[in-house]
């Protein structure tokens, strides 16, 4: 599966907003805080004028696809899916990004990143309702049991990555995390409050709608 492989702080860099594409890293070492212009040769002096329509909405569209880890191809694809639900297609989008299997492992404090997250499903180390999964993209269930595989729960990033979770308080209201068997549920459908990223999802509508 294609991936991207350059330096994740050039994506912060070029979005101008911290991503949190390192996990811990990003709360004590955030190059943004230190290089906060444009990455590339002549990011530092650059003179850039004002932002079209059309380069606002492809700036939040850029943000939105790499905050949760997607290319193109595979945001696109979601951004149809939520199109055909009821509602606003914008706010479905997010909802549908929300719970991708990969960012409920991370939001539950299984990994400190979610790259990291995604590995971890990918390698098999994750049962959803006690059978493995391996489909990062795979959408969650309210009731959905989400649990370290016996054999993976030795891992010390694992345990590591939930101690910094829980002692931030990083689990969201629709997750529950049972921290001593290592397993999680989805307790209830998320919301739009539940994103606290600053995100317009209208931009991204509109953008898709050209």
């Amino acid at each position: 599966m294609a991936r991207y492989r350059g330096a994740v702080c050039r994506l912060c860099r070029r979005e101008q907003v911290k991503l949190y594409l390192k996990g811990e890293r990003c709360y004590s070492k955030c190059t943004l805080d230190k290089r906060n212009f444009y990455p590339g040769q002549h990011g530092a002096g650059a003179r850039r004028g004002k932002l079209s329509e059309y380069g606002i909405q492809l700036r939040e569209k850029q943000k939105v696809k790499r905050l949760y880890g997607l290319l193109e191809n595979q945001f696109r694809l979601t951004f149809k899916k939520a199109e055909r639900q009821s509602g606003k297609a914008g706010e479905n989008l997010l909802l549908l990004l929300e719970k991708r299997l990969d960012n409920v492992v991370y939001k539950l404090g299984f990994a400190s990143s979610l790259a990291q997250s995604r590995q971890l499903v990918k390698h098999s180390h994750i049962l959803v309702n006690g059978r493995k999964s391996n489909i990062p993209s795979m959408q969650v269930s309210v009731e959905d049991v989400i649990t370290i595989r016996e054999k993976s729960k030795t891992i010390d990033f694992i345990k590591e990555s939930l101690e910094a979770t829980l002692r931030k308080g990083l689990v969201p209201s629709w997750l529950s995390i049972d921290s001593a068997s290592l397993s999680g549920k989805v307790v209830s459908e998320p919301v739009r409050e539940n994103i606290t990223v600053d995100i317009h999802e209208q931009l991204i509508v509109e953008h898709y709608s050209r």
